[in-house]
């Protein structure tokens, strides 16, 4: 087969990432690697594309551009659909679906869209043999990609199938789960590297159903991520077994022990447990140590020093991190279990009590450490007396986000002087 033009599309922010990662992967760089926004195109293999697919953890599905050209109407569409080869890549007897994404595009019907690219799928295969292929909007064996923009339209097929966050691990989750790419982007953005010639150990003390700490620990125990899950290229004609075999036997034979240490708690036990489930699932619960309670009251899980890594609770969320937010029943049943509110109460709807007395347990007890919190609060440093040594924007589905950098200096443990901002930098 021909060299492919692949796209690997990932949230915003997450680019300059994920053509690092599609390096270390392919191995491929310069005019056959570039930068888009919204993601990264290569010029690269079928291997390539297979290869995606099982160990990155940034992109968000593999595709394979395979026409573009200018477009104003539908009628275009039609004819840069109908061009296209669809014999190449799967046959009448599989069903198909049409998915369109647009940016800017003067049509006024995107579904109008998705009916053209159809009509020339279904006529190219009858012209060609008599026999069209049946559409499946739920469950189709292959997923064809439209994307317009202003002046443009670009086919793709999908390689992938369902969104690459979807590990196959998770079957325990809590409210508003943080997707598993994102997960894998903060760690990227920190460059925390469990390989690397000093190996920090890394603690989510508001860890949930356990996304960061199991990305972390699959990172470290060297787990390709779509080891456990099916993808949308076994489908396709190109595909060939024992290519895709060997490629797993060789992932799974990378497997190690986690070179460093790896925790996460959470003040809801019920959350702990789904972590742990999920862990298992994942084959890396050996890897992390998941324990309840307080992220206020938590000493260090280890004497060395090494990363603080969370998304934190916000808004009703703060429920998550400790008794704010929670109602009467839940509170009952936290108790129950012998989880405490403890001191994590949020006097203020934003949890702006919680964060500063986060800050000043960090201060007085993680000297040494570095503190990442994702947010999308940009006052954040200010509410926690602490200034940020760096900002990440990334993007949690359509909410802007940034990552803070804070760093736990030896000494921090002050109070503030007498008429401080609440701005003013207190301990980083």
């Amino acid at each position: 087969m021909n060299p492919l033009h692949l796209f690997l599309p990932c949230a915003a922010g997450v680019e300059g990432y994920l053509a690092d990662e599609a390096h270390r992967i392919t191995g491929l760089a310069g005019q056959d690697l570039l930068t888009g926004r919204g993601g990264v195109l290569l010029r690269a293999s079928w291997r390539d594309a297979l290869r995606l697919n099982l160990h990155s953890r940034l992109a968000q599905r593999v595709l394979v551009r395979l026409a573009q050209r200018p477009c104003q109407q539908e009628n275009d569409i039609y004819e840069l659909a109908a061009g296209v080869a669809w014999e190449a890549w799967f046959t009448p007897r599989q069903s198909f679906r049409v998915e369109v994404t647009a940016q800017h595009s003067p049509l006024k019907s995107l579904n109008f869209a998705a009916l053209r690219v159809k009509d020339a799928v279904a006529d190219r295969f009858r012209a060609k043999g008599g026999v069209r292929p049946d559409v499946d909007t739920q469950r189709p064996d292959v997923r064809i990609h439209l994307h317009l923009t202003r002046d443009e339209a670009t086919v793709y097929i999908d390689t992938s199938g369902e969104p690459l966050f979807k590990r196959g691990w998770r079957a325990d989750k809590g409210d508003a789960p943080l997707k598993e790419t994102l997960a894998a982007a903060m760690l990227a953005a920190t460059g925390w590297d469990p390989h690397g010639p000093a190996p920090q150990p890394l603690y989510d003390p508001c860890c949930g159903s356990g996304t960061v700490v199991i990305e972390a620990a699959q990172i470290a125990c060297r787990i390709a991520p779509g080891l456990l899950r099916r993808f949308a290229f076994e489908k396709l004609l190109p595909f060939q077994a024992h290519v895709w075999d060997a490629m797993k036997t060789e992932a799974a034979g990378a497997r190690q022990e986690s070179p460093v240490g790896i925790f996460g708690s959470d003040i809801s036990h019920r959350m702990v447990d789904f972590a742990q489930r999920n862990a298992e699932r994942a084959g890396v619960a050996q890897a992390v140590q998941l324990r309840g309670g307080d992220a206020l009251q938590r000493m260090p899980p280890c004497a060395q020093p090494g990363v603080l890594l969370l998304n934190p609770p916000y808004g009703e969320r703060i429920a998550a991190a400790g008794a704010a937010g929670q109602n009467a029943a839940e509170r009952a049943v936290l108790r129950a279990q012998g989880a405490a509110p403890g001191r994590e109460t949020a006097q203020t709807e934003d949890g702006g009590e919680f964060f500063s007395q986060l800050a000043s347990h960090w201060k007085k007890h993680y000297a040494g450490w570095t503190a990442w919190m994702l947010t999308p609060d940009l006052k954040l440093p200010g509410r926690m007396r602490l200034k940020e040594s760096r900002r990440v924007p990334l993007w949690n589905g359509p909410i802007e986000c940034r990552l803070f950098r804070f760093d736990m200096v030896p000494g921090a443990a002050r109070a503030p002087a007498p008429g401080a901002q609440a701005g003013a930098a207190d301990g980083a």
